[in-house]
């Protein structure tokens, strides 16, 4: 990325031209062993921060080594400050057009940070944990059936493929209620590839996860029970339950991300919708709603 793809990558970038061509003043003094001075333009400091905040602005970098990284943000800080320095000569940031930009970037910066804010206090366990206990609740009794299935294709619109289907599904059936076994019967028959390799398993599913004339039927039957010949997009089934159980709740920790997301979401949504309930907005673009007229009283 070049320096001049770098400011132009948003139209905040003015306001960190005025800020990193800014003297430094108390306001913004640090450990210097934390934030030690990398670089110096014509007197100005650049500090490890200054980079910190260049490499946030840049978005994602090309692959490169540390020092070229380091060597990078050096130069593109730089260019900031000198840059900054002639717009300030040419009174760019006299224009009200700048002026209203710092201000838009100013309130943005300060949003993210309560909103950063926010998201730091609502992160408890506490919190996380509730929002996991509840959805747990929320799961119930939601149960799984494991099953096989043996597949007879027939493409959609084709009757007479699809009479063959169903003629082949009712064969594959007559096998079965005579004894054979499942597993090996899929293997030799199924045309689903990935079924035979496997006996046609299933694993276990839960309703959602099938189509619903195949669902119904693997929900409806009781373990070790095959199913009368079922059609669905894919063909004609016939299918044997292996076994059913209540579904195992996900464990915290693998959903975690998603916790912290719905947490944090939710945090920072309640604060902005409760600064807007007590807020005066005012709609000046917009002609005013008419007045509700009065109900007319009764003779």
């Amino acid at each position: 990325m070049t320096t001049i793809a770098f400011l132009a990558r948003r139209a905040g970038i003015l306001a960190a031209l005025v800020l990193l061509a800014a003297p430094s003043g108390p306001l913004f003094a640090q450990d210097a062993a934390k934030d030690p001075v990398v670089a110096k333009v014509n007197g100005i400091e650049i500090r490890q921060s200054d980079l910190a905040i260049a490499e946030e602005e840049a978005g994602q970098l090309p692959a490169m080594s540390p020092e070229a990284k380091q060597d990078y943000l050096v130069q593109i800080s730089a260019d900031l400050i000198l840059v900054a320095k002639e717009a300030e000569a040419k009174k760019f940031g006299d224009t009200a057009s700048f002026k209203r930009k710092m201000e838009f970037n100013r309130r943005k910066l300060l949003m993210e940070g309560l909103l950063q804010s926010v998201a730091k206090d609502a992160l408890t366990d506490a919190a996380m944990h509730k929002v996991y206990d509840e959805a747990i609740k929320q799961v119930g009794d939601e149960k799984e059936v494991h099953a096989r299935h043996i597949l007879i294709r027939a493409a959609a619109g084709d009757e007479k493929a699809g009479k063959e289907a169903e003629d082949k599904i009712k064969a594959v059936i007559e096998r079965l209620k005579k004894g054979e076994d499942f597993v090996k019967v899929a293997n030799e028959l199924t045309e689903d590839p990935s079924g035979k390799a496997n006996g046609g398993d299933l694993d276990y599913f839960s309703k959602e996860q099938m189509v619903p004339e195949f669902s119904d039927t693997a929900f409806k039957l009781e373990k070790g029970q095959i199913s009368e010949p079922v059609k669905t997009q894919f063909g004609w089934h016939v299918l044997k339950v292996e076994d059913k159980r209540a579904k195992a709740p996900p464990k915290f920790e693998d959903i975690k991300p998603q916790i912290e997301r719905y947490v944090v979401g939710k945090a920072q949504s309640e604060m902005v919708i409760k600064l807007r309930a007590e807020a005066k907005i005012e709609r000046l673009d917009k002609p005013a709603a008419p007045a509700a007229s009065a109900a007319p009283a009764k003779k």
